[in-house]
């Protein structure tokens, strides 16, 4: 009972924090959000059970104190040097930019991210993947540029997201790579509007919430014991493997709606490289969640036929309800735009 509202109490000062940097009318008040933020997730990170969890809990730390001390002396730097309009110089925007990178894991700044996400809890690799990459996003959005600084950290993301993947064999290690590589679709979109980004990150968020409840409800961490599982149904493995499809972005599911819309907006924008960059490795993506799912499909021998009895737990029911959600995005979405 004391652990839930210790975990509890650090919740709320951690959605605190990211409030407080949001809504904040100065920079110091931004990075005071930042540490806030920082602190509160520290503690939610260790677990006396686990040194591993420890160990990245430290890790995060260390990463997470320098990218807020390059943050606090740019900050500093741009105060004494600059004037109030510095947002449109290179400069102290790319100094800025930086720091913030380093604290959401965008390649090249990307190394401490898979490594806290392999020794970490599916709740708190929901946490890293999703809420704590909306402040330094939104505070990035003050400040971004449409440069060459910008677009070598699209491409960075998007080729390290996809390669990085290819050899995994940690469930988490590889969110962690396909987050990296979605870092890139959503750093663009970002330069492109925020109303794109908004869209983009909230169903980015909802289908990596269906994944890790799947992987948390089937206690998975690794890619052997989807091979090997005899015990899980076949309605299951259809479930997450049309998520991770969706997550991939194959065009009939949810998760293809952000991409064609960002690749609608850079090509009205002229950014023809860059997309065709960004769609040609996204494809990489989309290969090893094919792998996994034909592979595990396959090596299943023994199975029984499909039942409802599934769906006689509640939260399995939910499950399901937002999986066919993601299933059916893209088409409901489209009629409802072809309407109106």
């Amino acid at each position: 009972m004391t652990n839930n509202s210790t975990k509890l109490l650090f919740l709320s000062t951690l959605m605190m924090g990211t409030i407080l940097s949001i809504s904040s009318n100065s920079w110091f008040g931004v990075w005071m959000g930042l540490e806030i933020n920082l602190l509160s997730f520290i503690p939610m990170l260790t677990n006396n059970k686990n040194m591993m969890m420890n160990e990245s809990s430290i890790k995060y730390f260390i990463v997470q104190a320098m990218a807020s001390t390059m943050l606090l002396f740019s900050i500093l730097f741009i105060q004494m040097k600059y004037p109030m309009s510095w947002e449109s110089e290179f400069t102290p925007s790319m100094m800025v930019t930086s720091s913030l990178l380093l604290k959401i894991g965008a390649a090249p700044f990307h190394f401490w991210f898979p490594e806290v996400m392999g020794n970490s809890s599916w709740t708190n690799c929901l946490t890293l993947m999703t809420w704590q990459k909306i402040a330094p996003m939104m505070v990035m959005s003050y400040c971004i540029q449409m440069e060459m600084f910008m677009f070598t950290i699209i491409i960075f993301s998007i080729i390290i997201g996809a390669l990085g993947g290819l050899n995994q064999t940690s469930l988490r290690q590889l969110l962690a790579y396909s987050s990296i590589n979605h870092l890139g679709w959503m750093i663009s979109s970002l330069m492109v509007s925020e109303n794109v980004w908004e869209l983009y990150f909230f169903i980015y968020s909802l289908l990596s919430l269906i994944m890790i409840l799947l992987f948390k409800q089937m206690n998975l961490f690794s890619l052997n014991q989807i091979y090997s599982s005899t015990s899980m149904k076949p309605e299951t493995k259809f479930f997450m493997f049309s998520s991770l499809l969706s997550l991939g972005g194959l065009p009939t599911f949810l998760g293809f709606l952000p991409k064609w819309i960002v690749i609608n907006s850079l090509v009205e924008n002229n950014m023809l490289t860059m997309m065709t960059i960004m769609v040609m490795f996204s494809t990489i993506t989309l290969y090893f969640y094919l792998r996994i799912s034909f592979s595990a499909f396959i090596l299943s021998y023994s199975e029984n036929p499909w039942s409802m009895i599934y769906f006689s737990n509640k939260s399995s029911f939910i499950l399901s309800t937002t999986v066919m959600i993601s299933i059916l995005g893209l088409m409901s979405t489209s009629m409802l735009i072809s309407l109106f």
